[in-house]
């Protein structure tokens, strides 16, 4: 019985790998949708707490949380295949685009792309957030949140964020019940694997010229830093890929960084597109490796770092500060998301890009009143772009 319920959580993970579009918040929304009231993995309150503590780490927050509900229902290795399973699609289509860069010069085909996925970061912030933002407090962090983000665009920004949030509202921990308190016992060993393999590659980085090494340690290193999720990491890999080091062209990137913005399932398989364009001086089976280590490099941290967090996030909860930041992290998170889709549609402002808003205001409209499949919704935004 055990195994059947496993089978049919990794085809769960599946669809949603080929047809959760959007983002982290987007994507939470519809683990809500399967997870929790179709399924029945866990609570909605369970879900929101674990996305809550993903969103508080460095790495991909959709890929942390999907890999800790593997882990959830099956342990280490069940959360291990969900990472594959989810992660996979993305990758895939990634790595097929940079080998085929010539079929993708055509920017009209994902015009409609941008606006569509930004009517569904607002429409998963507008859903999320009234679930989430309890009170007035909530309400005030969310919105200097998202002023706060939009206006200082740094790595840097999230953390702090979250943290300010978390801090502000675990003060109300008299609010929740007390627990009995158990001595804490932390296994390190996933944490020691975390830091361990940064400080190796490091070094090793630095003593050889050998690519696909000094690759792995430049996405691995971005995966261990970056809070935010992909519109954090984008920036980030431009100014290192393109600016700094001139490894790959600055249109190629972008294309790249729009069809990742297009695809369901993480952002962060933009680092295979990568990879693949890095080492397309060398054979074929040499720019899969470039694929391969770009998304073992970006994913590896923050699975390393969930694993360990997750083990002992149930000690944490015996601290009613700890529920109570909560609260404050929920609320700032989803002020990120607004500040995420003002940075969307400022280009759209400038360009006086009426048919994009209308694009996003027919979307929202799709989304909120009607039950058609996210999948369709692209799809018809990408014959758009072959039409018009």
């Amino acid at each position: 019985m055990k195994k059947i319920r496993r089978l049919i959580f990794l085809k769960d993970v599946l669809i949603l790998a080929c047809t959760s579009f959007g983002g982290p918040q987007v994507h939470l929304a519809m683990f809500i949708d399967l997870f929790v009231k179709k399924r029945n993995y866990l609570t909605e309150a369970e879900l929101l707490e674990l996305q809550a503590l993903c969103a508080f780490l460095p790495g991909p927050t959709s890929t942390q949380t999907i890999t800790a509900l593997g882990y959830k229902i099956g342990g280490p290795n069940l959360a291990y295949i969900t990472l594959l399973v989810w992660i996979t699609p993305a990758v895939a289509v990634m790595t097929a685009a940079a080998f085929g860069m010539t079929y993708l010069q055509n920017r009209d085909l994902i015009r409609f792309i941008q606006p569509i996925g930004v009517a569904f970061i607002i429409h998963a912030g507008f859903i999320l957030g009234q679930k989430v933002i309890k009170n007035n407090t909530g309400i005030i962090l969310m919105l200097i949140s998202a002023a706060f983000a939009f206006y200082y665009q740094s790595p840097w920004v999230c953390p702090i964020a979250l943290i300010i949030g978390g801090t502000f509202t675990s003060f109300n921990y008299k609010d929740y019940p007390k627990q009995t308190k158990h001595k804490m016992v932390i296994p390190w060993a996933n944490f020691n694997l975390f830091w361990g393999f940064l400080l190796f590659l490091a070094v090793l980085g630095h003593f050889t010229d050998y690519e696909p090494i000094r690759l792995f340690e430049n996405f691995y290193r971005n995966g261990s830093l970056v809070f935010g999720g992909g519109q954090v990491l984008a920036p980030m890999l431009y100014t290192e890929f393109v600016e700094f080091k001139h490894l790959v062209r600055g249109d190629d990137f972008l294309t790249g960084m729009a069809l990742s913005q297009a695809l369901p399932g993480p952002v962060f398989a933009l680092t295979s597109y990568l990879g693949v364009l890095v080492m397309k001086g060398g054979t074929w089976y040499e720019q899969l490796l470039g694929s391969a280590v770009g998304a073992a490099g970006i994913f590896l941290p923050g699975t390393f770092l969930i694993f360990f967090v997750y083990r002992i996030w149930g000690q944490l909860k015996q601290y009613r500060g700890i529920r109570a930041s909560l609260d404050g992290i929920n609320a700032t998170s989803i002020g990120l998301t607004l500040a995420a889709a003002c940075s969307f549609l400022v280009p759209m402002v400038q360009r006086v890009d009426i048919l994009g808003f209308i694009t996003i205001v027919i979307t929202f409209a799709l989304i909120h009143l009607t039950k058609i499949p996210t999948f369709f919704i692209f799809l018809g935004g990408l014959i758009l772009g072959l039409m018009v």
